[in-house]
């Protein structure tokens, strides 16, 4: 279907929520698997998704380029990186000033300098972050799943009594939540492969005991008395049979994980105040240490998130250099820690951690070359106060991906932009296609795995048509 450039955030919401109501009353999903050549050996077994939802400029970050301080009077085109370039661990990459601790463990990961985020017409957050977590551009005729619900629906949980999707810090009562919700989802699968939703890391354990002041008895009431609800309404009400079996075995497993010792690694009053203060960053901070602790407790898939909220974080549409700062602060010590305590754990090497955002930015350019979009940012011809000083405006054609663990090479760079602007992918581009199929790869399963719906193969990647990038494996 061809977009038209101005489809908003409305027809988003009307034909999410047409194929999320769609998949209540879909029949079973039948896997497809692929021929048994085509499927991978696994070089990890847990995936740990670090997301920087609001656009995360890769020319601030992990691909710096020629810096220019501030000073009033500054014309914006001179304008590529707010910040110096800083040496890491490997010699040949540089990273920007703020990230001195990621810097100092990349020697442990792989990063991609090419990754470019799809064509979708009019830019929208909700709809990029759509595509990225599902490989699939919306609306699709389909509630497409999240890739943390692929990823329990094939493989399975690693621990029978840990959730297989776990979300981490994102809430759905603010900004774009409803767009948000479109996606965080097993879509089509059934319940039971959905997110074990964690808005508050610092809350997690509340969501592993009954709610405050209600006794076990009352509590054991509730669940005889929904699942009898449950089974006695008719089909369309809580979706199919299958829809609604789903759902019964999803309540199974919370309860298995209730009475289960692995509960405990939801608590992070139990981490010793050491290791506790490492992580204490804020919200993401904590949930990179909730997201080791899981790992530790077998975890299949988990994702932490900054959190997306429109104009806040990541989505610099003002103060662009100030909130950089801020940003930075708050992730480069908890994810340098977590490869660390991985590493010191020996869970390094079969978990693999991935770093990513939805698509860059920069001062000037809305979009990319050749298919540059409406402006959302006015940016003056002349920069006379510092919140105009930084990266505004929505880039697709170039982005940083950073990876640690999970048979990836060690001190690995992928791909190059350019040195001035447009800063551009000019070198081993990645699209999402083959970014997710290399994810697969890691977890062994092959890009062309398929389930049918509607008579009808969905596969893991788009068409099944993703390639992995094998240079990035050792």
């Amino acid at each position: 279907m061809r977009m038209r450039n101005d489809w908003n955030r409305r027809e988003f919401l009307k034909t999410a929520s047409a194929a999320t109501l769609g998949a209540l009353v879909a029949p079973y999903s039948k896997a497809l698997a692929a021929t048994k050549e085509s499927v991978p050996k696994a070089t990890a077994d847990t995936l740990i998704v670090l997301w920087m939802g609001g656009g995360m400029a890769h020319t601030e970050t992990f691909d710096p380029k020629r810096y220019t301080p501030y000073e009033k009077g500054l014309d914006p085109n001179r304008v590529l990186s707010t910040f110096p370039a800083i040496d890491t661990a490997v010699d040949n990459i540089k990273f920007s000033q703020g990230l001195e601790k990621l810097a100092a463990v990349m020697d442990r990961g792989a990063l991609i300098r090419s990754y470019t985020a799809g064509d979708l017409g009019f830019i929208l957050h909700s709809r990029h972050q759509y595509q990225w977590h599902t490989g699939y551009a919306p609306p699709q005729t389909v509630a497409a799943p999240h890739i943390g619900a692929m990823l329990s629906r094939t493989l399975g949980p690693l621990n029978p009594a840990v959730p297989a999707f776990i979300d981490v810090g994102q809430r759905f009562d603010v900004g774009e939540g409803e767009e948000l919700k479109a996606f965080h989802s097993a879509g089509f699968y059934g319940s039971e492969y959905g997110p074990f939703v964690i808005s508050n890391p610092e809350q997690a354990v509340e969501s592993v005991r009954p709610p405050a002041g209600m006794s076990p008895g009352r509590f054991e009431n509730r669940d005889k008395f929904y699942r009898k609800l449950l089974a006695e309404s008719p089909i369309g009400e809580f979706g199919g049979d299958y829809q609604k079996e789903s759902l019964v075995r999803a309540m199974d497993k919370a309860h298995l994980l209730l009475s289960s010792p692995a509960s405990k690694a939801f608590d992070l009053s139990l981490e010793p105040k050491e290791s506790y203060a490492k992580y204490n960053t804020g919200r993401f901070g904590l949930g990179c240490l909730l997201a080791r602790r899981l790992t530790e407790a077998g975890a299949r898939f988990i994702e932490v998130t900054t959190e997306y909220i429109p104009f806040f974080n990541w989505d610099t549409h003002e103060n662009g250099h100030t909130r950089m700062v801020d940003m930075k602060k708050s992730v480069d010590g908890p994810i340098a820690q977590l490869v660390l305590d991985l590493e010191a754990r020996g869970l390094l090497d079969r978990t693999l951690i991935v770093l990513a955002s939805e698509f860059s930015r920069d001062m000037m350019m809305e979009g990319k070359p050749g298919k540059t979009v409406k402006d959302q940012v006015t940016v003056p011809n002349v920069i006379e106060d510092l919140k105009y000083y930084g990266m505004h405006r929505h880039f697709t054609d170039a982005g940083s991906v950073l990876m640690f663990g999970g048979g990836v090479k060690k001190g690995y760079l992928h791909g190059q932009t350019a040195e001035e602007r447009p800063c551009k992918t000019i070198a081993d581009r990645v699209v999402i296609e083959d970014l997710h199929a290399t994810l697969f790869r890691a977890m062994g399963i092959s890009p062309k795995h398929a389930y049918e719906i509607e008579k009808r193969p969905f596969y893991v990647t788009k068409d099944g048509l993703g390639k992995p990038i094998d240079a990035l494996f050792a």
